[in-house]
C-alpha cells in the first residue's frame, strides 16, 4: 500500500478527473441530443430541399448536383454525430473508472517526470493541452505493461524513445471512489489479478485491459507480422488478448481500418454470443463475426447439403468403439482430404481439366434439350490450350449466353408461346398496349418518316392499305407480349449461366474418387503408394454422398475450392485482418483455402494443440508446421503462452498432468479445493448426487455451472436424467444454441470449448466412455473449462488418463 500522503494526493487527483468528466459530459450531453434530431429531421426532409427537373440534360445535372450537395450535408451530420456519441459513450464508460494504472515516466533528457495515468479511453483537461488519462492503446501505455520501473522505453511513429520508469501505480476505482492503490514492480501485482480472477464467470467475457501480461501485450501490440500463431495453454488468455489486438488495430490505424474489415471465425455460434459485448466495451464496433460451416454454407448456397463439424465429431466420438473397416475408412478420409498433399492433388487435377475431363450439365427447356453437354465440352476444349480454366469457363459462360439469346428470339415464333397468350390477364395486355404505344412516340420523328416512305411506296405501286396497317398496332402489341413471355421463361436458364450451373460441380469432385488408384494419381500427379490404405472405401462413402447431393465436412472445403479453381476465385480484398480462434481444429488445407479467399489480409491464429479433437487438427507450435509455411518464415511469428489464469492451481496441476508435454504449463498462484473423483455404482445413483451437487454449488454462490458430456447425445440423456431428479433448472446446450447464459448448462464437450465455468461437473468420467488415447485432449478440455470447483463422477472405473496420474492431485 502507499503513504497516507499519497492516498490524499491519489484521491485529490481522481475528484478532479471525476468532476472534469462529469462537466464534459454534462456539456456534450445536448449538443448530441441536438445533432441527432438534426439528422433525423435532415433526413426527412432530404427531398424537399431538392428541387427535381429533369426536362433538359442541363436540368437534370443540376437536379443531380443538389442531390449529391444535401447528401454530403447529411454525411457529414451523421458523421459529426456519430464521433460526438462516441465520445460521450467513452467519457460515460469511464465515470466509475477513469483510470486502473499510472507510470511515472522521465524521458532521456528531460528534466522533470510526468505522470501518466492509463485507462480504457483518453481524456484531456478543461483547455485540451494535456492528458488527464491516457488511452491503454498509445505507445507510452505499452510500458506499463512491458517494464518495470527502471530504465524503459517505448515505439512511436517517429522512433524509439528511450527513459526512466521512477513508478509503476495499479488502481482499483469502483463506481468513482478509490478502493485501492498498489506499487508494483511487476505488470499486473498478484493483488489486482487475484481479485479479477477469483470473480465468478460470467455470460459475457469482459475486457482485460487492466490485467494484461507482457506476454499477451506483445499479442496485441504486433503490427508486423502476416501471419501471428498464438499456442496457449487452457486459460492463458488468448482469446482476449485478440479482441484486444482487434481494439488495437482499430485504434491505431483509425481513419484506414473499419471493424467490418475485420473478421473473427469462431469455434461455434455460441461463442459469438460469448465475446460479443468485448469490443463495444473498450467503445469500437464489433468486428464481422462468424463461423467457418457458414461461410461454407454461405458459398455453397442450396446446391449441397452439408454435414456440420459437430456431426462430424460426434460420428467419430460415438463410433469410437466401432472396430469395423468402415468407421477406419472415414478416418483416414478426413486426415487425408484436410492435408496439404490433397491440396496440391486438387491443383494438379485442376491442370489435367484443361486437357480433359470437364463435366457439363446440358440445358433444358420444356422437357428438351436445347443446349448439349456434349456441345459445351467441344466449344470449351476449342479454345487455345494457353487459356487458364477459370478463363476458359468464362469465355464458355458468355458462348452459352449468346447461344441463350439465340435460341430465344426462335422460340418467340414457337406454338407454346401463342398458347401462352391466351392465358394473360388484361393488365398484361394493358402493359404491351401502353410499351407500344410508349415506343412509337419516343420514336415519332422516325414513324413520321416511315409512314411517308410507305406512302410514296403505295402511289408508286398504285395500291392502298387501310390507315395504320403498315404498322398494326395489334400485330406490335402481340409481338411485344411473345418477347416478354419468352423472355421470363428464358430468364432463369440466363441466371443459371451467369452462376455456372452448367458446369456439374458434383460429378467434377467425385470424378476424382475412382477406385482405381492408377486413374486418380494421373488426373491428380499423386504417388498412389501415397494414398491412404482404405483408399477404395473412401472412394465409395464419398461418391454415396454426392449421389443423394450431400457432402461430408472433409468435403467442403476442397469443393468449394475446385470451384474456385473453376470459376475464378470469389477473393475478399476488402478484409484486412483475419482471426480463427480455437485454430488447433483447422486443417492445413482449410488454412490454404482462408490464405486465398482474404489475399490482403493479415492472420492472427489463436490455439491450444492440447485441445486438438478433431481429426484434422493441425499443429500450431511448430516451425515447420503447415500453418508456419503458409506465408513462410520471415512473415510468421509464434507467440507461446505457458502460464494459465482461468483455473486454480489444483485444477491446472490436476489436468496438466494428462499430457505429455504438460510440464510447461505454469499454473497462476490461485488456490481453491482439489479435483473431486465421485465413484457410483450405476446411473441413478450418479443423477442423484449430481443434482445434490449442483443445489450445494448455487449455494456457494457459483452462477454458472456446467454439467459436460462426451457427446450431444449424451448431453440429451444426461439432461433428461437430471431433470427427472427436479433439482435445479438446466438449460440444454446444443449446436443450435445462439447465446450464452449463466445458470446451470448440459453440453457436449466440443461445444463447451473456449468458454468457462465456475464450476465443472463431467458427467461420465468412466473408463467405459474415455477409453481410446485419441480422447485424451478431449478429456482434458472438458477439465480445463472449470475455474473455481472440478468434479467427475465414475460408474465403475475412472477414465485410463485419471489413473495414470498421482493420486494426490485429486480426491476420492
Amino acid at each position: 500500500m502507499i503513504s497516507e500522503n499519497d492516498w490524499k494526493q491519489e484521491q485529490a487527483r481522481l475528484k478532479q478527473v471525476t468532476e472534469t468528466l462529469r462537466t464534459k459530459i454534462e456539456e456534450l450531453a445536448p449538443e448530441v441530443s441536438g445533432l441527432r434530431n438534426q439528422v433525423t429531421d435532415f433526413a426527412k426532409k432530404f427531398w424537399e430541399d431538392v428541387t427535381v427537373n429533369t426536362s433538359t440534360f442541363d436540368d437534370f445535372e443540376e437536379t443531380l448536383y443538389s442531390i449529391r450537395q444535401q447528401e454530403a450535408l447529411l454525411s457529414e451530420r451523421e458523421r459529426s454525430h456519430k464521433q460526438r456519441l462516441q465520445r460521450y459513450n467513452n467519457m460515460k464508460r469511464m465515470l466509475p473508472s477513469p483510470y486502473f494504472g499510472r507510470i511515472d515516466y522521465e524521458e532521456k533528457g528531460s528534466p522533470e517526470s510526468e505522470q501518466i495515468y492509463i485507462g480504457v479511453s483518453s481524456l484531456v483537461d478543461e483547455d485540451g493541452l494535456g492528458f488527464l488519462v491516457y488511452d491503454w492503446r498509445t505507445p507510452i501505455a505499452s510500458m506499463y505493461y512491458d517494464h518495470s520501473p527502471g530504465s524503459a522505453a517505448y515505439a512511436t511513429p517517429g522512433g524509439v524513445i528511450e527513459g526512466t520508469m521512477l513508478l509503476k501505480r495499479q488502481y482499483q476505482i469502483k463506481s468513482g471512489e478509490l478502493r485501492s492503490v498498489f506499487d508494483t514492480s511487476v505488470t499486473i501485482g498478484d493483488e489486482l489479478l487475484q481479485q479479477a480472477l477469483g470473480r465468478g464467470a460470467d455470460a459475457q467475457m469482459k475486457s482485460i485491459v487492466a490485467t494484461i501480461q507482457k506476454e499477451q501485450n506483445a499479442i496485441i501490440r504486433d503490427d508486423k507480422s502476416r501471419m501471428l500463431i498464438v499456442q496457449g495453454a487452457a486459460g492463458s488468455g488468448k482469446t482476449s488478448a485478440a479482441l484486444q489486438r482487434a481494439a488495437y488495430l482499430l485504434y491505431k490505424h483509425r481513419g484506414r481500418l473499419r471493424a467490418d474489415q475485420i473478421v473473427l471465425f469462431s469455434p461455434n455460434p455460441m461463442f459469438n454470443s460469448y465475446v460479443s459485448t468485448v469490443l463495444p466495451e473498450l467503445g469500437e464496433e464489433n468486428m464481422q463475426q462468424t463461423t467457418f460451416q457458414e461461410y461454407l454454407a454461405y458459398w455453397l448456397g442450396n446446391q449441397m447439403r452439408l454435414e456440420d463439424p459437430f456431426d462430424q465429431i460426434e460420428y467419430v466420438l460415438s463410433a469410437a468403439g466401432d472396430s469395423d473397416s468402415a468407421y477406419e475408412a472415414r478416418l483416414q478420409g478426413i486426415r487425408y482430404k484436410a492435408s496439404e498433399s490433397f491440396l496440391h492433388a486438387l491443383q494438379h487435377y485442376a491442370d489435367w481439366l484443361c486437357q480433359e475431363g470437364m463435366l457439363f450439365s446440358g440445358i433444358w427447356f420444356r422437357e428438351r434439350e436445347i443446349i448439349t453437354a456434349e456441345q459445351m465440352a467441344e466449344q470449351f476444349y476449342s479454345y487455345d490450350s494457353s487459356i487458364k480454366l477459370a478463363n476458359r469457363a468464362l469465355l464458355l459462360r458468355d458462348w452459352l449466353q449468346q447461344q441463350l439469346a439465340s435460341i430465344e428470339r426462335k422460340e418467340r415464333k414457337a406454338e407454346w408461346v401463342k398458347d401462352e397468350l391466351d392465358y394473360l390477364d388484361n393488365e398484361q395486355y394493358e402493359e404491351a398496349h401502353k410499351a407500344v404505344l410508349k415506343k412509337y412516340e419516343r420514336n415519332e420523328a422516325v414513324f413520321d418518316f416511315a409512314q411517308s416512305y410507305i406512302d410514296q411506296y403505295e402511289d408508286f405501286q398504285g395500291t392502298e392499305q387501310g390507315e395504320g396497317d403498315a404498322y398494326d398496332i395489334a400485330d406490335q402489341e402481340e409481338e411485344h407480349l411473345r418477347r416478354m413471355i419468352v423472355k421470363e421463361s428464358f430468364a432463369p436458364l440466363r441466371r443459371d449461366a451467369r452462376r455456372y450451373k452448367f458446369i456439374d460441380f458434383a460429378r467434377l469432385y467425385g470424378q476424382m474418387f475412382s477406385e482405381n488408384a492408377s486413374k486418380y494419381a494421373e488426373m491428380t500427379g499423386t504417388d498412389e503408394a501415397g494414398l491412404p490404405e482404405k483408399w477404395a472405401e473412401i472412394c465409395a462413402q464419398t461418391r454415396a454422398k454426392l449421389s443423394g447431393s450431400e457432402l461430408l465436412y472433409e468435403d467442403a472445403t476442397p469443393f468449394l475450392y475446385l470451384k474456385e479453381l473453376v470459376e475464378g476465385v470469389r477473393m475478399n480484398t476488402d478484409v484486412r485482418h483475419v482471426f480463427v480462434d480455437e485454430g488447433q481444429d483447422y486443417s492445413p488445407f482449410q488454412y490454404a483455402f482462408l490464405k486465398r479467399l482474404f489475399p490482403r489480409a493479415r492472420m492472427t491464429v489463436l490455439g491450444d494443440f492440447g485441445q486438438a479433437i478433431f481429426v484434422q487438427s493441425t499443429i500450431l507450435h511448430e516451425a515447420d508446421s503447415p500453418l508456419a509455411r503458409i506465408y513462410g518464415p520471415d512473415e510468421t511469428r509464434l507467440i507461446r503462452l505457458v502460464r494459465s489464469y482461468r483455473s486454480t492451481k489444483e485444477i491446472v496441476e490436476f489436468t496438466k498432468a494428462m499430457l505429455p508435454d504438460g510440464t510447461d504449463i505454469v499454473p497462476f498462484e490461485r488456490y481453491g479445493g482439489k479435483p473431486q473423483l465421485v465413484r457410483l455404482s450405476n446411473s441413478g445413483e450418479r443423477a442423484a448426487r449430481i443434482t445434490s451437487d449442483l443445489a450445494s454449488l448455487r449455494a456457494e454462490g457459483f452462477d454458472s455451472i456446467a454439467v459436460i458430456t462426451k457427446t450431444a447425445a449424451e448431453a440429451r440423456a444426461a439432461y433428461d436424467a437430471l431433470s427427472a431428479e427436479g433439482g435445479e433448472e438446466l438449460r440444454l446446450i446444443t449446436k443450435e444454441t445462439l447465446t450464452f447464459e449463466k445458470g446451470v448448462a448440459v453440453i457436449p464437450a466440443y461445444l463447451a470449448k473456449g468458454v468457462e465455468f465456475d464450476a465443472v461437473l463431467v458427467y461420465d468420467a468412466s473408463a467405459q466412455t474415455y477409453s481410446r488415447e485419441s480422447e485424451r485432449k478431449l478429456f482434458y478440455t472438458v477439465c480445463t473449462r472449470a475455474m473455481h470447483r472440478l468434479r467427475l463422477y465414475a460408474v465403475g472405473d475412472a477414465a485410463p488418463y485419471m489413473k495414470q496420474l498421482d493420486t494426490s492431485l485429486f480426491e476420492e
